[in-house]
């Protein structure tokens, strides 16, 4: 029998989705920075109630700056069956068009929209939601140890 290391995504992994609107900025940023920090002892997804069709240029370009690949991120439509398997659904900006699961935590975070902004205005939402993310993973995973910032990068 094996035992689970940090980077299986087990049973008692838990799941994230980040759900917005085109799934092209906040929830695309949330889901890396929750990955790349994570270090699988939290799955994270990102989803939209109307996605786009590519995520937004702008926020590629800064978290590619920053270190993080966007290139496997693809907007996606959030459903009930994706929020049913996870934990916890944080919104950012989806409001009521989230479908809603009795048994799933929803916290919603009140974020600017990257699209169509300039870097440092995209730089300073990803400040915004890596310091949001970094507080989600202490308390979903109180005995991680959270690499620096990728800010600290810049």
């Amino acid at each position: 029998m094996t035992t689970d290391t940090p980077t299986t995504h087990g049973a008692d992994v838990p799941q994230v989705v980040f759900a917005c609107i085109r799934n092209g900025g906040r929830s695309v940023i949330s889901r890396v920075l929750t990955e790349h920090y994570a270090g699988g002892r939290v799955r994270a997804l990102s989803a939209g109630t109307q996605p786009g069709e590519n995520i937004h240029a702008e926020v590629a370009d800064v978290l590619e700056k920053l270190g993080l690949d966007t290139s496997g991120e693809q907007p996606k439509l959030l459903t009930h069956e994706t929020i049913a398997t996870s934990t916890m659904a944080i919104t950012l900006g989806c409001g009521e068009e989230c479908p809603y699961v009795p048994g799933v935590k929803y916290v919603d975070w009140p974020v600017s929209d990257p699209g169509g902004q300039d870097e440092a205005t995209v730089r300073t939402i990803i400040a915004d939601i890596d310091g949001r993310v970094r507080d989600l993973l202490v308390g979903l995973v109180p005995d991680i140890e959270l690499p620096p910032s990728v800010l600290e990068r810049a």
